[in-house]
């Protein structure tokens, strides 16, 4: 009984100290609004098909909603993504953006900041339910030398520790768009590689967009199915051009080794070229191109390096989509298993397979 009650007063005092350290230090203090917002999320989630069954519910988003679950089964059933709790309930928040994520480079060279969080360890991004806390941190790094790039994001994945519900910002998509968010998030509960967000990222995309694919495929909706390829075919081609674009600021910066400044006006350079040749060539060959809305690009270290997050070695992805038959859950099965062998370069391990021709007996 004494050694009991000495047990529980040393773990009381080391839950006050944990509190204390969360409550004084930065990361600590975001993870505690992280959770709040996360926590009122939560708080106001209902079962999806208790909705669907609901007479109230208007019949816009009961379609969305059984969309969901339909491709939430479809992923788990299909594609063989473990699915646990996400996207089995629905939460309404009261504004258009769930949350605005941040991420931050160096200027003279092409290296993230990360941050360090539980679990998941150092990740390039971090995500803000307050725009105005958003956008403090992103003055904070400029001050402090960095370049910091802002965007939106309608949905976003715990990995499966939570209940993740789907959002009203995430029923606002299209069908297509819709489909292929709740296969990524999905992804990301299935594996998530410790440290490499781009990989994750990537790799979700290719899972996600191909999903779409598959996902109308078998429900004969072959101009759903064109949407999706035409969506894959968009991402590619813009993972080639800022695949292309980094290398040629890399290549700068590694021309100007010795001075700061030299570096800064290599990459302007190689930025304004870009620029040119994505409104000469590669924005007018995107699916979908409108030339009465062109896209102006915003070019720094930190806003090329997110912009790649999502696509980097996407034709890897489809390279070895293609050697397995084009069998989405042979090449998800694939592509894991690859990853686990190299954790640390899981690209390098990609590559090597690919190189040797994929020797091994397909995936089941």
């Amino acid at each position: 009984m004494k050694a009991g009650r000495i047990a529980g007063r040393t773990a009381g005092v080391l839950a006050l100290a944990v509190l204390a350290f969360f409550a004084l230090v930065p990361t600590g203090r975001y993870l505690i609004r992280a959770g709040w917002a996360e926590a009122s999320i939560l708080s106001r989630a209902r079962p999806i098909d208790a909705l669907v069954r609901d007479s109230t519910t208007d019949a816009a988003t009961r379609r969305k909603l059984e969309l969901v679950l339909a491709a939430r089964a479809f992923a788990s059933d299909s594609v063989k993504l473990d699915a646990k709790r996400g996207f089995t309930t629905y939460s309404r928040i009261d504004h258009d953006t769930l949350v605005v994520v941040l991420s931050a480079a160096y200027r003279d060279k092409l290296r993230y900041k990360t941050w360090w969080f539980p679990i998941v360890g150092s990740v390039p991004y971090k995500g803000y339910f307050d725009v105005r806390d958003a956008k403090r941190a992103a003055a904070e790094l400029s001050r402090d030398g960095f370049d910091a790039y802002l965007r939106p994001a309608s949905a976003f994945s715990t990995l499966g520790y939570l209940e993740d519900p789907v959002l009203s910002t995430t029923l606002d998509e299209d069908s297509v768009e819709l489909v292929n968010t709740v296969i990524h998030e999905l992804t990301h509960n299935t594996f998530y590689a410790s440290g490499q967000a781009v990989f994750n990222e990537s790799f979700a995309n290719f899972v996600g967009t191909r999903g779409a694919e598959w996902f109308y495929a078998s429900r004969r909706d072959s101009a759903r199915v064109e949407l999706a390829r035409q969506d894959w075919a968009r991402q590619k081609t813009l993972g080639r051009f800022w695949s292309a674009v980094y290398n040629s600021v890399d290549s700068a910066f590694k021309a100007h080794p010795g001075s700061k400044e030299e570096r800064l006006r290599a990459r302007e350079i190689v930025f304004a070229g870009a620029r040119e040749r994505f409104a000469r060539e590669i924005e007018p060959a995107l699916p979908g191109y409108d030339p009465k809305k062109p896209i102006k690009l915003h070019l720094d270290n930190a806003a090329l390096m997110s912009r790649r997050m999502y696509r980097t070695g996407l034709d890897d992805f489809d390279a070895i989509y293609e050697r397995e038959g084009e069998r989405l859950p042979a090449a998800v099965t694939r592509i894991i298993t690859l990853a686990k062998s190299r954790p640390k370069d899981p690209y390098a391990a990609m590559r090597a397979y690919l190189a040797s021709g994929g020797a091994e007996a397909p995936a089941k």
